[in-house]
This record gives C-alpha cells, structure tokens and sequence, in this order.
C-alpha cells in the first residue's frame, strides 16, 4: 500500500474515532494533499481491499476491523500525556499512597482508569509462583463461626467464612496455629496442590476430624490464589455507549469472568490490543480489549485493561494504560526493596 493511502486511512480511523460518523473526502482533505476525486478513489480501492466500508451509499466510509488492526500496530501516533493529565492521575492514583495489599492496588488502579478513560477497565490479579505462604490463621467471630485468612509474601490476601458443627477447643486452635506455622508458611502457593493437603491431612493425625473444615477451606482459597481474580469496573460506562447492544452489555456482565480470562491468559507479553471480530465468541460485538501487564520484580504479576467500543482512542488511552501499568509495576517492585531494606 502506497503511502498516500496509508495516510488516508489513519485520518479515516483518526476522524470516525472522533466523531461517530462516516467519513467523507473533503473531511480528509484537511489531512491529506490531494484532490477530493483522488481522495474519493483512493478510499474506494481501501475498501475494495478490506480496510474500509461504506454503511450507505451515499455515505462516507468506516473503518473495517482490518482497518483498525493496520491502524493500531502501523499508523497510529501516541498522543503524549501532558503534565495537567499526570497531575490528574496522580490525584486519582498516587504512587505515593499505602495499600494494604496488592489487590487493593489493582482495586484502586482499576477505579481511577475508568474515571479518566470513561471505558470499563479489568484488571485480574494472580500470585506468582515465586509468592510465599507468609501467615495463615484461624479467628473465631461467633460462635460455631470462623475466618480463615491466608497471606502471601506478595501482599496478597485471601479469606473465608467457614461455618463448623462445633466449636473449637483452645487446645484445637493452638495446634493448628502451631500446625500452621510448621508446615504451612514458607510454602510457594503453586505448590499447594490437592496432593500436598492430603498429606497435610494424614499429618494432623486426631486432629484431623475436627479441623477437617478449615484444611477445606484453606485448599479452596489456595485454588483461588493460582487462578487470575478478575475484576471489571466502569460497567455504567459500557451500559452507556450507545456504540453497543445493551443486551450484549448485560450478557457479558452476568459472565464477565469466563468472558475475560481468556483474554489474560494471553496479555502478559506485552501490550495487545484486541478486537471481538477475533474472537467469534465474545459476547460484546464492535468492541475492543487493550490490555497491559503488571510486573513486579520483573516477573508477571497480573494484567490491567480498557474495554471499549472498536473506536475507542487508542492513541489517548493506550498511553493511559502504559503510564499505569509501569506505575503499578514500579510500585510493586519498590514495596519489595523496601520490605528488603527494612529487614
């Protein structure tokens, strides 16, 4: 494809990104040095080769999803974020800020990326295989009725509810703390296998029957832990474009965890930008996924993302998302040093 060409099609994409509607040839006159007849063919042969289309006759053009594609990975310029745009980030996500953990981070994160793109925003979170068991405890909070908290070295923390039969003895509680701490912290969560509970079970001995609740409960979070935690946020934001099916909207919100996961497993090499015509199967039809990875220490550590309409700007939102994803890998691997510095 000539040049001339390519350069009409980023202002196609550029000006239906803008607007919402067809593009005409005195429209891309502006962007281009050419004649309207010569503007005029040159978008016909666009769409004659796929990157282009015409909703009516005597209409403008769109862009095709190839049309995006081309334009994402080769035409696109990235608008830099201005130092007003850092200073309202900062406001909506601090880096200097404690969190409690990471997920409150990713929480927070999440939060603020849809309050300044207007998109929804997923982010999935998962313990990397280097994380530690670092405390696991048992806390009664009524009768017959406990918490189960794990923590990992990693900041991430799991817990639940678990209702007994009975009530424990102090004596039950102080062994299984004791219990605990001997052959539980210090693990690596991807070894918590149902092979490693079982043998955690034949450990206990007696005790076993009493606080065969708890190993349960503690084998479900432990399965949680090694699965990706999804979490879409600014779904008000999806129910409000009116470039989607609101009943698409509904649909991927009532399944939104088996919708996305599929699109985090494949995110961590890097920044992708995907669209729904490349997986038939996505509920939310004209739609786009941008997802980053978030590292901490250089290891993966989970994914942060923007869903939107298939003509969301990219070349705004794409650095949004960068700029929060390294601030979010930088915090994480700077908690890390602290915690190293400190000891």
């Amino acid at each position: 494809m000539d040049n001339r060409k390519l350069k009409i099609l980023a202002a196609v994409v550029d000006e239906y990104i803008m607007t919402g509607e067809p593009v005409g040839s005195k429209t891309i006159m502006n962007h281009v040095k050419a004649s309207s007849a010569t503007i005029r063919n040159e978008m016909a042969e666009l769409e004659k080769q796929g990157y282009l289309e015409q909703p009516h006759t005597s209409a403008g053009r769109v862009p095709t999803y190839e049309g995006y594609r081309l334009y994402v990975d080769s035409l696109m310029e990235k608008d830099p974020i201005s130092e007003e745009e850092k200073k309202k980030i900062d406001e909506l996500f601090p880096e200097t800020a404690e969190y409690a953990s990471a997920d409150e981070m990713f929480e927070n994160a999440s939060y603020a990326l849809a309050e300044l793109t207007k998109c929804a925003t997923v982010v999935a979170s998962s313990a990397p295989k280097f994380s530690l068991i670092s405390k696991v405890e048992v806390i009664p909070t009524g009768k017959r009725m406990y918490v189960i908290l794990m923590i990992t070295s990693n900041g991430s923390i799991k817990n639940k509810v678990c209702r007994l039969q009975f009530d424990l003895t102090h004596e039950q509680l102080a062994f299984f703390e004791s219990f605990a701490r001997e052959n539980l912290e210090g693990i690596a969560v991807d070894e918590l296998s149902d092979e490693f509970f079982e043998k955690l079970s034949e450990a206990m001995g007696t005790y076993m029957m009493s606080l065969s609740p708890i190993v349960s409960a503690l084998m479900n979070m432990s399965q949680e832990m090694t699965s990706h935690s999804v979490r879409v946020d600014g779904q008000k934001n999806l129910l409000t474009c009116k470039d989607f099916d609101q009943n698409e909207i509904i649909t991927f919100l009532d399944n939104q965890n088996d919708e996305i996961k599929r699109f985090i497993n494949e995110s961590f090499s890097g920044l992708k930008v995907q669209f729904s015509p490349e997986d038939e199967g996505f509920v939310i039809h004209n739609s786009s996924i941008i997802t980053a990875p978030v590292e901490k220490d250089g290891v993966s550590f989970g994914t942060l993302g923007l869903i939107g309409p298939m003509r969301i700007d990219y070349a705004k939102f794409i650095p949004y998302l960068e700029y929060f994803a390294d601030r979010m890998t930088r915090m994480l691997s700077q908690g890390e040093d602290d915690d190293e510095q400190a000891t």
